[in-house]
């Protein structure tokens, strides 16, 4: 077993009484959603990567053609105006700065931050992440509590208290062109969690007291929740990035005390876009601090394959889209999908948003997508139907004649127009899902 890391401090007085205004705020609202307990059909709604719309940088008052968080915004009510919806998972990286330079644990254990000229702009901390990002991504969620729609979120690297270019891992400065290596562009590591616990923690206004939330370790930077759908009782955790060991033993004590529930496990960095299991080479935590992560490929073995009531993880922060279907240690299918559109840019070319000057490529939003998985328990074989939807322009990603002219190149240049679009919109068959866990109730 490996050493715990440290659990986080209390959240900032501050940021608490910042946020406690906005969580209680309007929270009134008593909708309730359309019972689907004993419907065979209801859809879960997988949230990708929100930073790009809650950056800072990207709203009218820094010189944006558009708001970013608006679409944010318009996305949460999007969601929650679906009466089929019973649960909301996302994957993470809700904001998109850092508010330290490194965290105390890990200076503490003599880790070093390093300038790094190539990630100067993504790397600043700012106190607009406070003022600006967070208080929007709370007035976001908000909107799903009001609603009465049990979430859970994982955190991400961009939600993390610093993200730092680590001094064992210095960039070369003297290549113009780098390649996605940490030997050319350094290693990123990251730390705390103070500010997500001050939003998404077990004792915040959306969780505590909540009869859906039913366990949290390290004060709930990791989660689980529990919904009553299709005729049976669904587990749903959320873990951090790249997680422990003890994170990874909290985890399946959590499935252990709930016997029999399918399980979904939803956390940051799990499916790159070419189907594998493994990090993105420069912000590789495993190899950056190995006493204090697991791969992807570990979480897999010591987690997921190894306990039969996990069949479907969801992941983020590769740019793009992935799946693939495993056999666990039992013989039985675990559906993996990555999803994550933070790249996509095209609502602020129509906004008039120049291109990234940088890079010649569109300024990245998400321009509204995200996944409706549309499960039918009904019949003699389960399926999820995976569509993905955009709440900007109101459009499947199959009925939009610009879709692939917009995104392929970007995301999956290597395929076909057809392949591309198969990798939004698809079903799975749960042919081993009776088997597992029985008729529903």
């Amino acid at each position: 077993m490996l050493k715990p890391t440290t659990p986080g401090a209390p959240a900032r007085m501050l940021t608490a009484l910042l946020f406690t205004g906005l969580l209680f705020a309007g929270c009134t609202d008593t909708t309730q959603q359309e019972d689907t307990t004993s419907s065979p059909r209801f859809t879960l709604a997988v949230i990708p990567d929100t930073q790009n719309y809650l950056d800072y940088s990207h709203q009218r008052k820094e010189g944006f053609a558009l708001d970013g968080s608006d679409l944010f915004i318009q996305q949460m009510q999007d969601v929650a105006s679906r009466d089929d919806v019973v649960f909301v998972a996302a994957v993470g990286d809700v904001w998109q700065h850092q508010t330290l330079d490194i965290d105390p644990e890990h200076a503490a254990r003599g880790l070093e931050a390093i300038p790094n000229p190539i990630f100067a702009l993504e790397l600043a901390p700012s106190p607009k992440t406070l003022t600006v990002e967070i208080p929007r991504a709370v007035e976001g969620y908000q909107i799903l509590a009001a609603a009465n729609i049990p979430f859970g979120v994982a955190p991400g690297n961009h939600d993390s208290d610093a993200m730092w270019s680590d001094s064992r891992f210095p960039p070369n400065l003297q290549k113009k062109k780098h390649s996605l290596t940490p030997e050319d562009l350094g290693m990123l590591h990251i730390g705390g969690l103070d500010n997500f616990r001050s939003v998404f923690g077990s004792e915040g206004a959306f969780f505590k007291d909540k009869s859906w939330y039913v366990a949290n370790y390290r004060g709930g930077a990791n989660a689980a929740q529990v919904f009553s759908a299709g005729g049976y009782q669904f587990l749903h955790i959320t873990l951090e990035m790249a997680a422990d060991n003890w994170v990874l033993a909290w985890a399946a004590d959590v499935i252990e005390a709930h016997p029999g529930y399918p399980t979904i496990i939803t956390t940051h960095d799990y499916l790159n876009t070419r189907n594998e299991r493994k990090a993105n080479p420069i912000v590789d935590l495993k190899r950056i601090d190995p006493d204090y992560h697991n791969t992807a490929e570990e979480v897999w073995e010591k987690l997921i394959s190894a306990y039969d009531q996990v069949f479907l993880v969801l992941c983020g922060h590769h740019h793009g889209q992935g799946r693939r279907i495993d056999n666990n240690h039992y013989g039985h299918k675990v559906y993996q999908i990555l999803a994550n559109y933070q790249g996509r840019g095209q609502a602020g070319l129509d906004a008039g948003q120049a291109l990234n000057p940088r890079r010649g490529i569109p300024r990245g939003l998400g321009d509204g997508w995200y996944r409706l998985m549309q499960f039918d328990m009904g019949g003699g074989v389960p399926t999820v139907t995976v569509q993905t939807w955009s709440s900007h322009y109101q459009h499947l990603s199959g009925d939009m004649d610009s879709y692939t002219q917009w995104y392929r190149n970007y995301e999956q240049s290597g395929m076909s127009d057809a392949e591309f679009l198969a990798t939004d919109e698809f079903v799975l068959e749960l042919d081993d899902f009776r088997e597992r866990f029985g008729s529903p109730k």
